[in-house]
């Protein structure tokens, strides 16, 4: 069985930084790169036959440029192309069931001016079976270091985004820079200013331990991975956005569960996906 990774294609200059993210990553896994594209439905079939077929040359002519684009810059990397009737969202999500890893822009060539994160990338973040790699258009001053930062809970460590960060900064030979934030006693951030010196620091000397619990597992299966614990006092969110200044990627995790109300984003999720600086992977995980 071929594995794959997918990354969706439409006509927007996002489309094809985030395909050429892609086409990087199924280099360094030895994936196939797959290319999804979604060609509207038609209405109850109100659309005429030719308005259709336009439609469907129009996609396959969007792919076919992005498939000689990627692969003029990744010519060892094995490529397909699929279009599908129907929305974007429900064209990946569908893709997703059997890859490895979706890829796809922050926004599409929909939307208005200003939106950070459009409604495909957000359905694919909170809805896939498999990890989503949401890609920003850089700036033209991005710069990033090879570090893949992960934000960890240490009170509901989940393993799955944990490894994946491993696994990322083993192929990208970079480091991983644990990032736990924590609040004292579930108090508002600004409250250590009224809190004694020794009782804070024995208070951070626990969570870097808890931290450092966490990461056993993953150090012991990655010995040739750099770790760079950093616990902060700090909301996750503003941790995890300032930890993707420096980094080349960030990963974080989105509980998944079979109930339909829990296939969402979390808030700090939310809040990274909107503000990142850098790709920000989001796991799945139990």
């Amino acid at each position: 069985m071929t594995r794959f990774l997918v990354a969706g294609i439409d006509a927007s200059r996002e489309s094809l930084v985030a395909g050429e993210w892609a086409a990087e990553e199924a280099d360094r896994r030895g994936l196939e790169l797959r290319l999804v594209h979604a060609a509207p439905a038609p209405a109850d079939g109100l659309a005429e036959p030719p308005v259709a077929l336009s439609w469907q040359r129009s996609g396959e002519e969007v792919l076919g440029r992005a498939e000689a684009s990627l692969a003029a810059g990744r010519p060892g990397v094995a490529m397909s192309r699929v279009q599908v009737t129907g929305s974007a969202p429900a064209a990946l999500l569908s893709a997703a069931r059997t890859a490895e890893l979706l890829v796809v822009g922050a926004r599409g060539d929909g939307g208005f001016d200003g939106l950070v994160v459009g409604s495909t990338a957000l359905a694919a973040a909170s809805r896939a079976p498999c990890p989503v790699v949401v890609v920003p258009r850089p700036p033209a001053t991005a710069r990033h270091e090879a570090e893949v930062a992960v934000g960890v809970d240490t009170r509901t460590a989940a393993a799955s985004p944990v490894d994946f960060a491993f696994g990322a900064a083993r192929l990208r030979a970079a480091r991983v820079r644990a990032v736990h934030a924590w609040a004292l006693a579930g108090a508002p951030p600004w409250t250590a200013l009224a809190v004694p010196e020794e009782d804070r620091a024995a208070w951070e000397d626990e969570e870097v331990q808890r931290l450092s619990d966490v990461l056993r597992g993953p150090r012991e299966s990655c010995p040739d991975v750099p770790v760079l614990p950093d616990v902060v006092l700090l909301h996750p969110a503003y941790a995890l956005v300032h930890a993707s200044r420096r980094a080349g990627l960030l990963v974080v995790g989105r509980r998944a569960s079979p109930r339909a109300a829990e296939q969402r984003l979390g808030p700090v999720a939310h809040a990274v996906l909107h503000h990142a600086r850098c790709p920000v992977a989001v796991v799945p995980h139990g």
